[in-house]
């Protein structure tokens, strides 16, 4: 390696809950739990993670009680009943291993396709209708046994789509600036952590990019960023998950920091980076890794995610901890449609 990775893999604590290592494993959609409802074979795959060294394990996408959050089938939902018994099956095979999790909400908002809800076709009640099912959600959560709560209002979604102003027109008090488009995600965060018992960290996972326009921004100048992460934060967001397509790039002209520690910066809030960490075992010599290890030094974030490459490598934490690169695989598209 070419700097050491001991700081990472050591205990630490997010928004107060005690984790083995500063690792998260990044929210991955799946699509192996028929009928929304996880399975025992979920449960399995998620136990080995933690049993891998990830310190917080945020889950694949689950979506809220609505009709009109996605047209999938085998994603899992937040739900009562089917739902709810599979995530405690798998959040008690989690904190088995002694790790730690939490459920990320969501709503695909176009990404639906037909019927899609978004910020062009909600009026009057669709509103308190969609903070209704989070707020359902986030009280399933809690019964289920997770250890926190991500809402996700990233990558093209529906909250998101209230941030980027190229869907959001809207010209009533949802719509219009930074701070004013940020309004509906902040009902969100405040209906969700309404629900969550005393101590129990609420995250919000937010990106520039979305999954059909990796160019796209909500947040041209470092003051529309502070506009929209102020109202997150003053809403009750605990923790930000600042998602990038590659962690080691700047976000605005003339500054060092990716979006994690702009987050960090204007919020003074625990900060998640995220993006093409460790995707080969090359990363493990290369000048990326310096980079990230400079950037905690820096405390620029607090949790660092993977996703893909734990899809074939669910200790990845442990092997590359020990320096043990030969027994790390490489990333390949084909490891996303197998559950291992």
């Amino acid at each position: 390696m070419t700097a050491p990775l001991d700081v990472l893999p050591a205990p630490t604590t997010l928004a107060g809950l005690s984790l083995r290592s500063r690792f998260a494993m990044a929210p991955m959609t799946r699509k192996y739990s028929p009928g929304g409802v996880p399975t025992a074979e979920v449960a399995a795959y998620y136990r080995r993670r933690a049993e891998g060294g990830i310190g917080l394990i945020i889950t694949e996408g689950a979506l809220v009680g609505h009709p009109s959050a996605s047209h999938e089938t085998d994603v899992p939902r937040m739900t009562p009943g089917a739902a709810e018994a599979g995530w405690r099956l798998v959040t008690g095979e989690v904190h088995r291993a002694d790790g730690r999790i939490a459920a990320q909400l969501w709503h695909l908002g176009s990404e639906r396709g037909a019927g899609a809800w978004t910020p062009s076709t909600m009026r009057g009640t669709d509103f308190p209708e969609i903070l209704d099912a989070y707020g359902e959600s986030a009280r399933t959560a809690v019964r289920a046994g997770f250890d926190a709560v991500e809402i996700h209002a990233a990558h093209g979604y529906l909250l998101d789509e209230f941030l980027w102003p190229r869907t959001n027109r809207r010209t009533d008090r949802y719509g219009g600036d930074a701070r004013a488009r940020a309004t509906f995600p902040a009902e969100v965060i405040r209906t969700v952590k309404a629900e969550l018992p005393p101590g129990m960290p609420l995250i919000v996972r937010f990106s520039q990019f979305k999954e059909r326009d990796y160019a796209a921004r909500i947040a041209e100048t470092p003051a529309e960023l502070e506009a929209i992460l102020e109202t997150f934060a003053e809403a009750g967001a605990d923790v930000l998950h600042a998602s990038q397509r590659r962690f080691w790039e700047p976000v605005f002209a003339g500054h060092h920091e990716n979006l994690a520690g702009w987050a960090k910066r204007i919020t003074g809030l625990p900060a998640i980076t995220v993006g093409s960490v460790g995707l080969t075992r090359g990363f493990l010599t290369s000048p990326e890794l310096d980079d990230l290890l400079k950037r905690r030094a820096n405390d620029e974030y607090d949790l660092v995610a993977l996703g893909r490459i734990l899809l074939a490598n669910p200790d990845w934490v442990r092997l590359a901890a020990a320096g043990r690169t030969d027994q790390i695989r490489d990333y390949r598209k084909a490891d996303e449609d197998v559950l291992w």
